[in-house]
């Protein structure tokens, strides 16, 4: 028997074996023998399908090619893995909660259980997995070829057609079989997941023997292998970061979206915390597939004839040295690796395909709906079987069409990035209350329009889909709208290119129209019980049972679940609402519970359509009102604090403005002062000078002008005196420095000083008095604060403009503080030079005509801040105004 007939043989025992595998795990399940079924073991084994021939055949040719490249594709599900706790878990549980059955069956009900973006996800998923299908037949195919080259007997595989026919024709015939034998996806499919755990221990084991005899049987043991990995190209660490970090993204997304790994991760798991588990035992499961791939590739360089496909080194090198065996458990391995992956997405896309494109059409056209005579069971199971069908002859179509010549890392690029598109919907559906239908079906329309553009029609070559002009030119000559060089921008890796606009658009788009487009009643109420879903376990739809007959739904239910099965749902609901027989009354608990039993066997949007349909109408429950009443309330007080804050900002501009304004003028008044103060500095000293030298050089001068000469000089020289002391007064108030003298006097007293001081009262200036008494003692630095009265009352000399000029000193005691008002009957002071009249650089009016540096008032603050009070500018009091106050300790004069 030639070699490739052995080969045959083998394969089809090897099925056999998985048919009786499987059927023994479905009789296990069937009588409720599911413990080590449902073991963390066997759900780590099955996550292996993303192990696929991809990594199996093409880790090698891959790494033979591009070096430690291949390593990407092992670190983005080995990063989704280790932070299992932060998203997969999330998953898992809306999985169970919400009766989950794909993934395009969860984006679907997180946004308001929309058929239209779950037919669109079906779509996406279906084109983007094609290839991937088609992969895993090129895979098969050329390890039959590689067979055939070697058996001298056999008839070479010119048609490699055929074969990849063949091959996919078993493959749906196993998965009809095993794979829609339960209606309810919501269930595992044990036979086809412990056939899937069989497989991986298979493909781990052949994988492992052949690096076993590559180190120690052709590469002399794992000194010398590493001695040739070192001499060899691929020895040579060279990193992309840009291809690095976009396959690294893309492994980590497909793990997540990729409907074969939606299936295992999410619909087949039993129990969240199997993720415990296989969070450090899957990726333990990558790097043993990992560890041979170098080793593999390196001797494989060098014992094969140069031209040699290294997608093919697993299996060709150990036929090149005459290991049958370890070639064909290699075979084994690599079938192995394919058909898992092959089986379990064409079971999740026939779901998808049947729950949100047949059965709405079927409910559409159906005269009836929902309650028409016939099994509706019958039709989701044939459309699921005539699903798988397609779904395989769709990959075969790509086979064919592509050619089957490109490297198998390439191809499953292009599926990667495909149903990468899903990963915006996804995670900021379970993450972010305010994404909406909108957004969703915006972000994924843009990502797959541009995948499909860049990377998946060029991927059939020039001339098929896509012109080799347009390829080469762009459409109509635009050269930025080239396929693989979109807005001008070019030299970059295709797969990297592609990654970067569809991935960055698609969630531009998801973000920007979620925020611009308002979600419906039942996409908040489905986003709070995705997000937060560790706080919500209950179905979040709720209904009115007004309408509904009890009859209808359970002809819908056993259509649907079978006779038995919905039977026993409804006398369950029957005892327990008291009631005799098989038909409770449709009250929204149990409507709700009926809605999540069907979700499982026809989706949640399905399911909704078919009790939406028999009801008539469907509403919200209370507690569904309540709780959008309460998220209204809290984007309402959202709204109000954000108003706050905008008034806030408003106010705090606007002081702003008046600051810069007021700096403004301090600069410039700070400008004036000190032309000002070196032209009060300059006048005296130029007197002085002046008038001493007359007094030097003039030996005849009588005793008139001397005396007249040397008044001048003593009074411009007590002029600079003042200044000087009024700077130096200034700078020591404001640095801290000064001393103060506490003691007690009266108040009018130290009017009267001040008065006297100023000569106010002969000045022709009329002094009122009201609230002056000598009742009023005060404990405080009495100088300090008459040169505070004084600095007033000479300001109402110099500057009050009335005709008759009259000054009132008013003193008020509140609250233990002393307040005296000095108010003069001029014009006062203007408005926008009220702020400023307190700087040290500020001038109200031509200091030609009041006289002084206009420190005056400056000096007066730092006053009242050291004695621990104040003064302050009254607007509105028909002149000019002061306000003095202090916290002085007061006491009466009588006591």
């Amino acid at each position: 028997m030639g070699a490739l007939n052995v080969l045959i043989a083998v394969c089809l025992t090897y099925v056999a074996m998985l048919f009786v595998v499987a059927f023994m795990a479905e009789r296990a399940a069937l009588r409720g023998r599911t413990t080590w079924l449902r073991s963390p073991l066997v759900y780590t084994l099955s996550l292996s399908i993303y192990c696929t021939a991809w990594t199996f055949y093409g880790a090698v040719g891959n790494a033979a090619r591009s070096g430690m490249e291949f390593v990407t594709i092992y670190i983005g599900p080995t990063l989704v893995m280790l932070g299992w706790w932060w998203g997969l878990r999330k998953l898992v549980r809306v999985g169970r909660t919400q009766r989950i059955t794909s993934i395009a069956d969860l984006i679907s009900s997180r946004y308001g259980k929309s058929p239209l973006l779950a037919v669109f996800v079906t779509m996406i998923a279906v084109i983007g997995t094609t290839p991937y299908i088609a992969l895993q037949l090129q895979s098969v195919t050329l390890s039959f070829a590689s067979f055939a080259r070697i058996d001298p007997q056999a008839v070479q595989l010119a048609d490699s057609d055929a074969t990849a026919l063949w091959v996919a024709a078993g493959l749906a015939l196993f998965t009809v079989l095993f794979g829609t034998r339960n209606l309810d996806a919501n269930e595992r499919h044990h036979g086809v997941v412990m056939a899937i755990a069989l497989e991986a221990v298979v493909k781990l084991f052949a994988l492992v023997a052949v690096g076993v005899f590559v180190v120690w049987g052709l590469g002399g043991g794992v000194s010398e292998t590493l001695a040739r990995i070192d001499a060899s190209d691929i020895g040579t660490w060279q990193v992309d970061n840009g291809r690095w970090t976009a396959l690294i993204l893309l492994s980590a997304a497909a793990f997540l979206t990729l409907p074969r790994m939606f299936q295992v991760l999410v619909v087949e798991n039993e129990d969240e915390n199997h993720l415990r588990t296989a969070s450090w035992a899957f990726p333990t499961y990558l790097m043993i597939m990992s560890l041979f791939v170098v080793p593999i590739a390196v001797v494989g360089l060098d014992v094969m004839p140069e031209g040699a496909n290294p997608d093919q080194f697993v299996l060709t090198v150990p036929l090149s040295q005459g290991q049958q065996s370890l070639a064909m458990l290699s075979f084994l391995g690599g079938f192995s690796s394919a058909t898992s992956m092959v089986i379990v997405a064409a079971i999740a896309l026939s779901t998808m395909v049947s729950n949100h494109i047949v059965m709405p059409i079927w409910l559409k056209i159906a005269k009836g709906g929902a309650v028409i005579s016939g099994d509706v069971r019958s039709v989701v199971l044939v459309s699921r079987r005539f699903s798988i069908a397609g779904v395989l002859a769709l990959g075969y179509a790509y086979y064919r069409f592509s050619g089957g010549g490109a490297a198998l890392t390439s191809i499953g690029l292009i599926s990667f990035a495909g149903v990468a598109q899903f990963l915006p919907a996804l995670m900021g559906g379970i993450f972010w209350r305010g994404s909406n239908h909108t957004g969703a079906l915006a972000g994924m329309l843009v990502g797959f329009l541009i995948w499909a553009y860049s990377l998946l029609l060029p991927s059939f070559g020039p001339g098929v889909f896509l012109p080799a002009g347009l390829l080469e030119h762009g459409p109509f000559g635009i050269g930025w709208l080239k396929p693989q060089a979109l807005f001008g921008i070019e030299g970059i890796d295709p797969v990297v290119h592609t990654v970067l606009w569809s991935m960055s658009l698609n969630t531009g788009a998801f973000v920007l129209f979620s925020i611009l487009s308002f979600p419906q009643p039942m996409e908040r109420l489905q986003g709070a019980q995705f997000v937060n879903v560790f706080q919500h376990s209950g179905n979040p739809q709720g209904w009115s049972g007004g309408l509904a007959q009890a009859e209808d739904l359970m002809v819908m239910a056993q259509r649907i679940l079978g006779p038995d099965e919905a039977q026993a749902l409804f006398q369950r609901a029957a005892v327990e609402q008291g009631l005799g027989g098989y038909l409770p009354d449709p009250t929204p608990d149990f409507l709700q519970k009926l809605e999540r039993e069907l979700s499982g066997s026809v989706g949640a949007a399905t399911a909704h359509a078919m009790v939406s349909q028999i009801m008539g109408r469907a509403t919200v429950s209370v507690e569904d009102l309540l709780a959008v009443a309460d998220e209204t309330a809290q984007m309402m007080e959202y709204s109000s604090q954000l108003e706050a804050k905008s008034a806030e900002l408003t106010r705090t501009a606007r002081q702003l403005r008046a600051a810069n304004e007021k700096l403004t003028q301090i600069s410039l008044q700070k400008d004036a002062f000190l032309s000002q103060i070196s032209h009060e500095l300059r006048t005296p000293m130029t007197s002085i000078r002046a008038f001493s030298e007359i007094l030097r050089d003039g030996d005849d001068l009588d005793q008139g002008l001397l005396a007249k000469y040397s008044d001048i000089i003593h009074q411009e020289a007590i002029r600079l005196t003042r200044l000087l002391d009024d700077l130096l007064d200034l700078s020591v108030l404001e640095n801290g420095q000064v001393s103060l003298n506490i003691r007690e006097g009266s108040l009018q007293d130290l009017i009267n000083q001040a008065l006297a001081s100023t000569g106010a009262e002969n000045s022709g200036l009329r002094i009122r008095r009201i609230g002056i008494s000598d009742d009023i003692v005060m404990e405080t630095d009495l100088d300090r604060l008459a040169q505070v009265f004084i600095n007033l009352i000479a300001n109402a000399q110099k500057y009050c403009d009335a005709q008759d000029p009259e000054l009132t000193i008013r003193v008020i005691e509140r609250d233990n503080y002393l307040i005296v008002d000095f108010v003069d009957n001029g014009s006062g002071i203007p408005a926008q030079a009220q702020d400023m009249v307190f700087e040290k650089f500020s001038r109200v009016s031509d200091h030609k005509a009041a006289g002084g540096a206009g420190l005056g008032l400056a000096i007066c603050r730092e006053i009242m801040l050291r004695l621990g009070g104040a003064i302050a500018y009254l607007p509105g009091q028909g002149g000019a105004a002061f306000r003095v106050s202090l916290p002085a300790k007061l006491k009466l004069a009588a006591q």
